[in-house]
């Protein structure tokens, strides 16, 4: 019988392209949080829950993963940033992650939150199956000088290594809380927002430059028939050039990201999915407040 139940949110912090979302797939268990090669794919703050007993105590740890810290340069970069700053408003832990490859940029909110949060913070050196143990090395003394007195854990979140390390720090900074969400919820997320999320991940695999930045994905029908799971989406882009760049030639390159999302989805949820995809302009989408409010990115 367990002995007391602890609780807590765990903010996961980076700039863009460090690993935050592997991680997050990876400490919880599930793909929640899509990835690509490209900087600034999460655009949303993801929850990602854990049950489970360790040493006699029931816990449930709940992982944010959150857009990287940028300097913002569209509203949606505002709303981005917001989403970060809430998870740290709320965070029992701070797992900030970096690589072996990145160095610390001052950024203003980054080095006000450093220099004056209480809150537990373990920095994760992510990549390290990429770098010599001498590399490796140099990096850890680095971001020791960068937060002083921090624990630095060396990780691959791409091939599992030492995330047990990660999981004790957390559950030893977690307080004791009954649980916040129903021991058999997985996410905070509907079953739209994933819908969405791994459509918009192969515009990021299948498109370059600007493009993905430029769409955003909209599931306006998603019905859940007995053998079929019926989605209808809509893919704004900024001007009609990157309408015509989406659809591509006689419509092949929309047909092939349909394909690919086809096969995640019905990955994802388990029975058939049948897919329409519908390519609208919006112009100036990411400047326009109330245009991202529509499309869920208000933090509050």
């Amino acid at each position: 019988m367990a002995q007391q139940h602890k609780a807590g949110f765990i903010s996961i912090i980076g700039k863009p392209n460090v690993g935050k979302s592997t991680l997050m797939n990876a400490l919880v268990g599930e793909r929640l949080s899509i990835v690509s090669s490209k900087a600034q794919t999460t655009r949303h703050r993801i929850l990602g829950m854990l049950n489970g007993e360790y040493q006699g105590d029931e816990y449930q740890i709940i992982y944010s993963d959150t857009p990287g810290v940028l300097m913002p340069k569209y509203e949606l970069h505002k709303s981005m940033m917001a989403f970060v700053k809430n998870s740290l408003e709320d965070a029992d832990v701070v797992l900030y992650v970096t690589d072996v490859f990145d160095t610390y940029e001052d950024l203003e909110f980054l080095t006000n939150w450093k220099d004056n949060t209480a809150t537990p913070i373990v920095v994760l050196l992510n990549k390290i199956d990429l770098v010599t143990e001498e590399k490796l090395q140099a990096c850890m003394e680095y971001w020791q000088g960068i937060f002083p007195g921090k624990p630095i854990l060396p990780i691959s979140a791409q091939e599992h290594v030492h995330l047990d390390q990660i999981f004790k720090h957390i559950v030893e900074n977690l307080p004791v809380h009954p649980p916040f969400f129903d021991k058999d919820e997985l996410t905070d997320k509907t079953e739209r927002f994933f819908a969405a999320e791994i459509i918009r991940e192969k515009i990021f695999l299948n498109y370059k430059k600007e493009i993905p930045y430029s769409c955003e994905v909209v599931v306006t029908s998603f019905k859940d028939e007995p053998t079929i799971l019926r989605i209808a989406s809509e893919i704004y882009v900024e001007r009609v050039s990157q309408r015509a760049i989406i659809i591509g030639h006689k419509g092949e390159s929309i047909k092939k990201v349909g394909i690919q999302a086809r096969a995640d989805l019905e990955a994802f949820f388990g029975k058939k999915v049948f897919l329409e995809q519908f390519v609208k302009v919006e112009p100036d989408w990411r400047a326009k407040a109330d245009k991202l409010r529509s499309f869920g990115y208000s933090p509050d």
